[in-house]
């Protein structure tokens, strides 16, 4: 995306931004201030002090941290924290690892309750006709619908999701509005001297930022869907969202103003000013945006898997496209996953008012590593050091108290998150310690020195043709070098001769969606080195990509791939290709420390869940040959063993 079309407006930008970008966000008025006055005695210092709190918790983590300064970390008008990890990690060095990986896990493991408490939220408000009414099963019904879709493809349900959203935040912007005219006196909740108040004057004040935290747990969603939207176009409909999302707090806060000294049930407050003749179709409305709200966190975590599989921070999965919208991928072990994540949180839970407990904590860490990579973003680009070290010491004290008083979470139901989000990171670490141990056990060898054996091979006719073509991919980022168990491969495990080898490397570059690809002829007709200079938004369809580099070789005269089978050459016939993959396991000549067995065992166990090499790099199955190699990370040391002698005194002879 270019910086002219990221930075442009236009009215269909709006109405998409509006639809995907602030759904999770602009349904929080549903449960926030519910969450945080059930049970609670009506008093003015706590509902304007609520109000004061949600005012400037927007302006400042998601209007300025979000909007106004993260937005401007874009990665080739890509968004999100492994994007902003891929921007900035190679000039701040590799502890920047440890807030990409905390905060893409974390956010992981928010995505398993904001749809159950979405949805549940705005079902819920069939209790007003009925009080004993079961929600669970209509709950459940609408999330595996949601979930069962995503493989179909959500382009042509997208395309409503502009037009209910806009619905929808101009329903709770009237309705709030309306509200509010008769009660203009609690826009004095604008001086943050009344959130200041509550949580000094108000008992446990300081906890009921918990609650409060809800109203901003989708900004993370404004950043990462910088790539479909454009930041012009989100910077632009906040406006209009922002101002919606306060006129329907204020409402509520109108009628809760109402009712001091008594104390809120579980009737929510934003059902209470919704005018009676309305009721059925708030709830509907309110479903519609909890279903889209859902939908794009959904959306949005098969983008983050994606993009942690092509940074090796997740297992390689196999990741489907069933549209043709730019970046729109499915991501079925993610999406069968979630669903079942989201079952049992809504069986466990059943109902929204519980599961505000568990929701949140993981966002507030999420939110504090996205503030030290933004730390990093901004002194990569010069900025100022004492205005950088400003900002950032202002979000990490917000952030950091958000966390604290979302910690009395935890007990309440706030350590499903948190024991999801530590096995999310687990997994992440596991894999990406494993494969980076992995490849420094690689060793290499001259490729240049061994051409001559391989040409000598390759014309030595005593040796049966094990290919045409035989094609092997290697980590080698030059054609300097190549591992030494693919020389081993091909001159010493059953020797392989081929009339022409091909060496293929995968380079995953830190722009999102580049493809660009070199080859370096090491001997014509003999060796070429290829290499693919892919986005890391991009599927290496390795297949596919090789045979349209091989056919423009062909018509620049540069490669002949007809067999030399004098029978079928004759007619032009096309030699056959086979890749040869390596399957490494541990060898049993391995003592590892404890820290290494614990790695390479996680590793090993992930990789069972992992997509074969084959699978993920789009090989076809029936022209690929797999070879076992064993994994030494540190050889045994030789055995103090004694040889015994032999009872015969001298070789037994022939009779």
């Amino acid at each position: 995306m270019s910086s002219y079309s990221i930075n442009k407006v236009s009215p269909q930008g709006l109405l998409v931004a509006i639809g995907i970008v602030f759904g999770d966000i602009g349904t929080s008025p549903l449960y926030v201030l519910s969450a945080v006055m059930r049970g609670r005695e009506l008093t003015e210092t706590l509902i304007l002090g609520t109000l004061s709190c949600i005012i400037w918790t927007l302006t400042l983590q998601t209007t300025i941290k979000y909007v106004i300064i993260t937005l401007r970390a874009d990665n080739k008008g890509e968004g999100g924290i492994f994007s902003l990890y891929a921007l900035v990690h190679r000039f701040s060095g590799r502890w920047l690892i440890i807030p990409a990986v905390v905060g893409g896990s974390f956010l992981l493991a928010d995505g398993l309750i904001t749809p159950p408490i979405s949805v549940s939220s705005a079902i819920e408000g069939l209790l007003i006709f009925d009080s004993k009414l079961d929600t669970v099963p209509i709950v459940i019904g609408i999330l595996v619908a949601l979930f069962v879709i995503q493989q179909f493809g959500t382009q042509l349900l997208g395309k409503l999701f502009g037009p209910v959203m806009l619905v929808w935040f101009t329903f709770i912007g009237i309705i709030g509005g309306l509200s509010l005219l008769g009660h203009l006196s609690i826009l004095r909740a604008i001086n943050p001297i009344y959130g200041f108040r509550l949580l000094t004057q108000y008992p446990g004040g300081f906890w009921l930022l918990g609650g409060i935290f809800l109203c901003t747990t989708g900004a993370e969603a404004l950043y990462s869907d910088m790539g479909h939207c454009g930041r012009g176009n989100i910077r632009a409909s906040w406006v209009y969202v922002k101002l919606t999302l306060l006129l329907s707090y204020a409402g509520q806060t109108a009628y809760l103003m109402q009712h001091l000294g008594q104390r809120v049930g579980d009737t929510s407050p934003f059902y209470s000013i919704v005018p009676a003749s309305l009721t059925i179709f708030s709830i509907i409305l309110a479903t519609l945006a909890t279903i889209i709200a859902s939908q794009a966190l959904i959306s949005g975590a098969f983008t983050l898997v994606g993009e942690a599989m092509r940074l090796n921070f997740w297992p390689r999965q196999r990741v489907a496209y069933p549209s043709n919208e730019r970046g729109q991928l499915y991501v079925p072990f993610v999406n069968w996953g979630l669903m079942f994540g989201c079952i049992l949180i809504v069986l466990h839970f059943r109902e929204s008012k519980n599961m505000e407990a568990a929701y949140g904590l993981a966002v507030t860490l999420t939110m504090i590593m996205s503030t030290l990579l933004i730390n990093a973003y901004l002194r990569m680009k010069g900025t100022n050091v004492i205005l950088t070290g400003l900002i950032t010491a202002l979000f990490l004290v917000v952030e950091t108290t958000f966390l604290a008083a979302n910690l009395v979470k935890v007990e309440e139901g706030g350590w499903i998150s948190i024991t999801l989000g530590m096995l999310l990171m687990g997994m992440m670490v596991f894999w990406y310690q494993g494969e980076t141990i992995t490849h420094e056990l690689i060793q290499y060898d001259s490729l240049p020195d061994n051409l001559p054996v391989l040409k000598t091979l390759s014309n030595d006719l005593n040796v049966p043709k094990f290919a045409t073509h035989l094609v092997y991919l290697t980590s080698a980022d030059d054609y300097g070098q190549i591992e030494a168990e693919t020389l081993f491969s091909i001159l010493n495990r059953s020797p392989k001769r081929a009339d022409i080898y091909w060496f293929i490397h995968l380079c995953v570059e830190d722009e999102p969606y580049g493809m660009r690809y070199k080859v370096d002829t090491l001997a014509a007709e003999d060796a070429y080195f290829v290499t693919f200079y892919l986005g890391f938004r991009i599927e290496p369809r390795l297949n596919f990509l090789f045979r349209q580099v091989v056919l423009d070789m062909v018509s620049d005269q540069e490669v002949t791939i007809e067999t030399k089978y004098r029978s079928l050459n004759v007619h032009r016939i096309a030699g056959d290709f086979r890749f040869v993959l390596f399957k490494r396991f541990l060898s049993y000549d391995n003592e590892l420390t404890t820290y290494q067995q614990v790695i390479m065992k996680g590793y090993l166990l992930l990789k069972r869940i992992a997509l074969s090499t084959k699978e993920a790099y789009g090989l076809d199955t029936s022209n690929v040959v797999t070879e076992a190699v064993p994994l030494v990370l540190t050889p045994a040391k030789r055995l103090d063993m004694k040889r015994m002698p032999s009872h015969l005194n001298s070789p037994i002879s022939e009779s």
